[in-house]
C-alpha cells in the first residue's frame, strides 16, 4: 500500500494499482469531507476504510476537526472508536 497523498483538495491512497480518494474543503480549523470513493475493483475490500483511517490520522495530526458531508464518511466516523471524536 502506498502513502496517503494530499493534493490540497483531495486525499488519495493507492492499492493494487488503483486509487481511492476523498474530496474535501478546508475552512478554518475544519475539514469538510464531500465525497469518498473507491474504484469498483476495490469495493468490499476495506479500501475506503483504510483511506478514512489514514486521512483521519492526518487531520488529527494537523489539529483539525471533521464535518462529513459524504454519507460514507459520516457513518465511518460514527463507528470509529479511534477517530469518531474528530467529528464532534
Amino acid at each position: 500500500m502506498s502513502e496517503l497523498r494530499d493534493t490540497g483538495a483531495r486525499y488519495e491512497l493507492d492499492e493494487q494499482g488503483q486509487t481511492s480518494w476523498a474530496d474535501y474543503r478546508k475552512a478554518g480549523d475544519r475539514i469538510f469531507i464531500d465525497h469518498v470513493e473507491a474504484p469498483e475493483a476495490l469495493r468490499g475490500t476495506g479500501a475506503a476504510g483504510r483511506l478514512m483511517a489514514a486521512l483521519s490520522a492526518d487531520i488529527r495530526a494537523q489539529g483539525l476537526k471533521v464535518t462529513p458531508i459524504c454519507g460514507y464518511a459520516a457513518a465511518w466516523l460514527r463507528r470509529s472508536k479511534e477517530f469518531g471524536d474528530l467529528a464532534r
